[in-house]
């Protein structure tokens, strides 16, 4: 893994919801010989927890969601992290309906956030990354030497969710349906989903996933 002489290099890359940000992260970490850390995972991986808990998400409260947190560590791999509940491997069971729908939740408690950013800058301690988030380039990483702000039109952004879920292109129904998801899901999101005032900001709405992959690729050469 390469890093710097004085600390492991940290490339940030934040942005709303189905930006783009984990897939390219990894496509950037690939290129630049890091280790992907993908932030949201920890946050689904506490959701996921909690969940098991048996309670309706309306009835959480932040301290159980907190100690719920307690139970989840990351670990490394070869080229990005895999979450662990209880010391065992869960990326399968993080992705499912039940916790995208309730994760936006655990994502806005403030002492969830803090605890999941100290695991985050405890694993940048030792590892070089490029790590994806909402706020990975201001509150987790004020000081890391590129941060990048990935974004593209709501409608562009639930277009490609739907390519990538389903497979095929998108009715007109199922891209308003899902447009208008986004731009709720944006709204509630808009505290924690703000760009670093050093960002460079990346709008992909017109650009192919290898173009914005080699775009921050040259920005992190340049700054490493």
């Amino acid at each position: 893994m390469s890093s710097d002489k004085r600390s492991p290099l940290v490339v940030t890359i934040d942005g709303p919801a189905a930006s783009g940000k984990s897939s390219t992260s990894q496509m950037v970490a690939a290129r630049l010989d890091l280790r992907h850390l993908d932030s949201g995972m920890i946050y689904r991986t506490i959701t996921h927890a909690r969940l098991r808990g048996g309670e309706a998400p309306e009835q959480w409260t932040e301290q159980s969601v907190l100690h719920a947190a307690r139970r989840v560590s990351v670990a490394p791999g070869a080229t990005s992290f895999t979450p662990r509940l209880d010391g065992a491997d869960c990326e399968a069971a993080i992705r499912g309906d039940a916790v995208t729908s309730t994760v936006s939740l655990v994502a806005k408690m403030p002492h969830v956030r803090a605890w999941v950013n100290a695991l985050v800058r405890a694993t940048a301690a030792s590892h070089a990354i490029v790590v994806d988030g909402r706020d990975m380039g201001t509150a987790v990483f004020p000081d890391a030497r590129l941060k990048v702000w990935l974004l593209a039109l709501p409608q562009e952004r639930a277009r490609r969710r739907l390519v990538q879920r389903t497979g095929r292109a998108p009715t007109d129904a199922e891209l308003a349906a899902e447009t208008a998801e986004l731009e709720r899901r944006d709204l509630y999101d808009r505290e924690q989903t703000q760009p670093a005032a050093d960002a460079v900001w990346l709008d992909t709405t017109g650009m192919t996933q290898d173009e914005q992959v080699a775009k921050i690729v040259e920005l992190a050469l340049e700054r490493r």
